[in-house]
């Protein structure tokens, strides 16, 4: 299944945790190497977008909060480089909604 295009992209999610440098867990280093930042958070959302649209996301596990999917594909970067990543939605239990959750580099490769 794809993840609907009107699916939800907290802005804070992004600027408050993606993009902002932090001691643990940090994942702002990553997505600047395609040159995601605090300034163009922006840009973030369309290549979000954009993969949502090119790659089929995969039922999880489900619990009280709604059913969770991931996503894998690939960022385009605004600097030309692109970034392998796990993308990581919920399907709201509370209203059906979809919404962004987190992302992380997929390491994991393909022969």
């Amino acid at each position: 299944m794809r993840i609907p295009s009107e699916a939800i992209i907290s802005e804070t999610k992004l600027t408050r945790y993606l993009l902002l440098l932090k001691p643990r867990n940090d994942k702002s280093k990553f997505l600047a190497q395609a040159g995601f930042t605090l300034d163009n958070w922006e840009v973030l959302v369309v290549a979000l977008r954009v993969l949502t649209t090119t790659v089929d996301a995969i039922a999880d596990r489900t619990d009280e909060y709604g059913t969770y999917y991931r996503a894998i594909g690939t960022l385009q970067g605004v600097n030309g480089i692109n970034l392998k990543v796990v993308t990581i939605w919920l399907h709201r239990s509370t209203d059906q909604q979809f919404q962004f959750l987190t992302l992380v580099p997929n390491k994991e490769t393909t022969g």
